[in-house]
């Protein structure tokens, strides 16, 4: 008996540095991760083009328009609420490629009818099926050897898809009417589905033992996914009214535009820029100085009267976000070796984008776009309060988290 407990003993220590360690993926199974992501993400990149598609082709009334990006949204918020606890008793690889297969099926069927009754119940159960795949493929960037890293490059290649959605969709749009923008979702979710049905990495959910597995999360992982889901609400918040912002203060339509061009080419530098800089900076600080950096860039894009300012920091607002989250799902996830945390990371996000539009037209509807500035600092000091509680529990071995 005694030997058996010393064999125990010697066997716990190695079965922990091999769920800390996390796995390692091939490179086709990282490309299938790559594409979930992009196809996952695809509202932060086409919310612009989507409610304006809605409203010029559709003829729908901006809160029409509005309430069915709503709908998306709270689904895969809802869906990633319910999965992200119980990742690793799911089959991720059958989740994953079955709901983009069922968004894809829904955005095909959108693209045919124009009843709004439909299309609403289409948009909630499409948010519903990406929702699923976008959570089981965060939990798997989680459960990889480096999810900092990886999550660095799937950021990157987000945003080289956001130039070849910008740059195509509204060509096809202006040429086939406003179903083209739901023949190419659909057609982004059944790339995302065949790639995940060919190439979805497995993962080793069975060697953490089920006491792991089923452990609550700590409280400071619920601190770190609250500053991250406050940064999302700010994000949403003042980001939708970026171009109104401008464009009330006389800036000029083409101006405006540019510095949204500008946007989209500088958001591909942070996510790789976190990456390298992963082990050189300390990840809490990472994060709280990103909270405080995004309430001045909004104080800056709300109360200025000049177009320079303006145009400076609208032009890397996006880029603070992508920045500091990097991190942050960095430091989650190494707290967090199940995976479950950053699964959840639809919700952090989406629930930020389902609610800032609505909060950010409240607040300028009564005060103005001052408002906007004066929430976001304020919503900024609860975030670095949260990223705070992180600090004691942040990893030792590597500074950036």
């Amino acid at each position: 008996m005694a030997q058996n407990i010393t064999a125990d003993a010697a066997q716990e220590p190695a079965a922990q540095a091999s769920a800390h360690a996390g796995t390692r993926y091939g490179g086709l199974g990282v490309l299938a991760l790559l594409v979930a992501h992009c196809a996952g993400m695809v509202d932060l990149v086409a919310l612009p083009v989507w409610v304006g598609t809605l409203i010029g082709d559709y003829h729908l009334d901006p809160q029409q328009a509005g309430s069915l990006a709503t709908l998306f949204l709270a689904g895969a918020v809802a869906s990633s609420v319910f999965l992200s606890p119980r990742l690793n008793r799911l089959q991720a690889r059958f989740i994953a490629p079955a709901g983009f297969g069922v968004a894809a099926a829904a955005f095909a069927i959108a693209a045919a009818i124009d009843r709004y009754e439909l299309m609403a119940a289409l948009h909630l159960v499409a948010g519903l099926a990406v929702g699923s795949s976008l959570s089981v493929t965060h939990g798997a960037i989680g459960r990889s050897r480096n999810p900092h890293r990886l999550f660095a490059i799937a950021g990157l290649s987000l945003g080289c898809f956001a130039i070849a959605f910008l740059g195509a969709t509204p060509v096809l749009i202006a040429a086939r009417g406003g179903k083209a923008l739901f023949d190419v979702f659909a057609g982004v979710m059944v790339v995302a589905a065949l790639m995940s049905a060919a190439a979805f990495p497995a993962t080793r959910t069975r060697d953490t033992g089920a006491a792991r597995t089923e452990s609550p999360l700590d409280r400071a992982v619920w601190f770190g996914m609250l500053g991250v889901a406050c940064m999302g609400l700010t994000q949403a918040m003042v980001f939708a009214f970026v171009q109104r912002i401008g464009l009330d203060r006389g800036f000029g339509f083409s101006a405006v535009t540019g510095v949204l061009i500008a946007l989209g080419l500088v958001n591909l530098l942070p996510a790789p820029l976190a990456g390298l800089l992963e082990a050189r900076l300390p990840g809490v600080r990472v994060v709280q100085c990103g909270a405080l950096m995004q309430a001045v860039i909004a104080l800056i894009v709300t109360e200025s009267s000049a177009f320079a300012p303006y145009a400076a920091s609208t032009s890397v607002f996006a880029a603070v976000m992508i920045f500091t989250h990097t991190f942050a799902f960095g430091m989650l996830a190494r707290l967090d070796r199940t995976g479950r945390a950053v699964a959840a990371t639809p919700a952090m996000l989406m629930t930020g984008a389902a609610i800032g539009p609505i909060l950010g037209g409240t607040l300028v509807k009564l005060s103005g776009y001052g408002s906007l500035g004066a929430a976001a600092v304020a919503i900024a000091a609860v975030a670095i309060a949260c990223f705070a509680r992180l600090a004691p529990r942040a990893p030792t071995t590597g500074v950036a988290g």
